[in-house]
């Protein structure tokens, strides 16, 4: 009786019924695989940059966003400290290759040649107008000074490219060297890169930028004669030693000369370096109007810090410190003597009325 009921046909017909069953989910599983893996293939290889490649310290500015097509999204900077500056570094260079906004649509980062140079003056104020235009998201900057045109011409282009940071379509890409401007070589070359390029000039009261630079020199060197010996041929009859460095920057009218014999007027811009500290937002209003970018840096990014004698930006979210140039920057100046410095300004003036006269533009130094 019960071998009977163990061979049953009703047993046997449940157990087929469950293979049966097995089978069909196995090729339903089988089927499912195939057709996501065949679907998978007619994708882009979108998935090799997820959130965890982002470096740690990244955060959103408050109100600062990144336009695309219409629609507004969230700006992402990553913090570095650099060349003296704290808490505000450039956008990180490990930027993902593919972006995704939300409407699903892709921009391709790469790494192109500048648009736009930033190329002097020496202590004019080059490293705070940097720091600067980084606030805007649709500027990327190099953070370090990479010399190309004046130092590592030789290494070419490729090279130069391969500094860059990298962009997207509609960005612009820039570099500040502040030797440029009075390198001789310099704007024939520049001229053979990019005949369209924009050049960025930081112009300062030559008299107050040399005590500036000579401050720099001493931090650096301090056994160097006094700023007098040097800028004087002979001190008796005062005659001026402007082959001296710090003092030779200062002829600006001679170095934009040569400049505009490569490019017209209407691709240089002057900043004023007096105006970066009293009104930062007016000067960058003007060099984003120039870069043909809409006004997004504007006062409520900044505030004047009292101790250091510039603006320092405000803290953003996320933030614990504001963004201050660092120890390196407002120096206090090396104590030269007045009849000195009356008699640079007595030197300089012509070198000054004729840089107005070419400018086009009267920055009211003394």
């Amino acid at each position: 009786m019960s071998a009977f009921h163990h061979n049953s046909p009703t047993d046997r017909d449940i157990r087929r019924v469950l293979q049966k069953l097995l089978v069909m989910l196995s090729l339903g599983v089988i089927c499912v695989s195939v057709f996501y893996f065949l679907t998978g293939c007619c994708e882009s290889d979108l998935t090799e940059y997820t959130i965890s490649n982002r470096p740690a310290r990244e955060f959103l500015l408050p109100g600062w966003y990144h336009e695309r097509n219409g629609t507004f999204y969230k700006d992402v900077v990553t913090v570095h400290d650099e060349d003296g500056y704290q808490g505000a570094g450039e956008r990180s260079t490990k930027t993902p290759d593919l972006v995704t906004n939300n409407s699903g649509t892709d921009w391709t980062a790469t790494r192109r040649l500048p648009q736009a140079l930033i190329i002097g003056v020496k202590k004019g104020g080059t490293r705070a107008l940097l720091e600067f235009l980084r606030l805007h998201p649709d500027i990327r900057a190099l953070g370090s000074e990479p010399h190309f045109f004046d130092r590592h011409y030789a290494r070419g282009l490729n090279w130069y490219r391969s500094m860059m940071p990298k962009a997207l379509d509609g960005q612009v890409v820039i570099e500040k060297t502040p030797r440029y401007f009075v390198t001789m070589e310099t704007p024939g070359r520049v001229h053979s890169m990019s005949r369209d390029v924009k050049l960025i000039v930081v112009v300062r009261d030559p008299v107050t930028r040399a005590i500036s630079d000579y401050t720099q020199i001493i931090s650096k060197t301090p056994n160097i004669p006094a700023f007098e010996t040097l800028a004087f041929k002979n001190s008796t009859n005062g005659e001026i030693d402007d082959l001296w460095s710090p003092l030779w920057i200062g002829l600006y009218a001679q170095h934009l000369e040569r400049w505009l014999a490569w490019f017209p007027l209407a691709q240089i811009h002057l900043v004023s370096g007096e105006g970066l500290i009293s009104d930062p937002a007016g000067e960058l209003g003007k060099v984003q109007d120039f870069l043909g970018l809409q006004r997004i840096v504007t006062d409520k990014h900044f505030y004047f810090n009292k101790t250091k004698g510039f603006p320092c930006l405000k803290k953003p979210e996320g933030s614990s410190k504001p963004h201050c140039l660092g120890k390196t920057k407002g120096r206090i100046h090396a104590p030269i003597d007045p009849d000195v410095i009356q008699r640079l300004r007595e030197f300089y003036r012509p070198h000054n009325r004729r840089f107005y006269q070419m400018a086009g533009q009267d920055f009211g130094w003394q």
